[in-house]
């Protein structure tokens, strides 16, 4: 079951992935006229991802990925999330990510810790999917040792149910 579910998620992320790629056309520019223009900011030569988007790209800031109730598939609302951090990975291979699975407080402290291992290695494996390397990445589960909100409420069990994204190195 577990492989029945991996291969999903992976054709489900290949298929999202080749659903965002466009076709760009390159149309002739006009010749530009001579004008006094203020320095501009330096830009990357060749589109990758530098250390410093870590801290500037809005993808690249967006770190927590959410979890339906007593649930380890990643949600649609986040795979464009998974396609950047994967091409982050990509751009920067001595790059290293410790995903940290989190549940909320309901059920058992064992089944909690399962739980958030089986959210880190959903992750793990949509970044994979998307182009990370095995390598790159580390899953670490806390269960419900380390909550974001600790009011017993549906709100702040929301918020608990996570998989958080650290760059261990940029």
């Amino acid at each position: 079951m577990n492989n029945t579910v991996r291969l999903a998620l992976v054709a489900a992320c290949a298929i999202v992935l080749s659903a965002c790629a466009r076709q760009v056309r390159e149309e002739p520019q006009p010749a530009p006229v001579a004008q006094v223009a203020a320095p501009a900011a330096p830009a990357v030569a060749d589109g990758r991802f530098g250390p410093q988007d870590l801290d500037t790209n809005p993808c690249l800031m967006q770190r927590t990925v959410l979890f339906d109730f007593d649930m380890a598939t990643i949600r649609p609302e986040f795979q464009a999330i998974m396609a950047c951090h994967a091409r982050y990975l990509q751009d920067r291979p001595e790059a290293r990510v410790t995903l940290e699975g989190h549940a909320d407080e309901r059920g058992s402290r064992e089944y909690n810790l399962a739980l958030g291992e089986r959210r880190g290695n959903a992750v793990m494996g949509a970044l994979q999917a998307a182009g990370g390397s095995a390598g790159q990445l580390t899953v670490v589960s806390f269960g419900e040792e380390r909550p974001t909100c600790t009011a017993s409420t549906e709100s702040c069990w929301q918020q608990n149910r996570r998989v958080e994204i650290v760059y261990t190195a940029r």
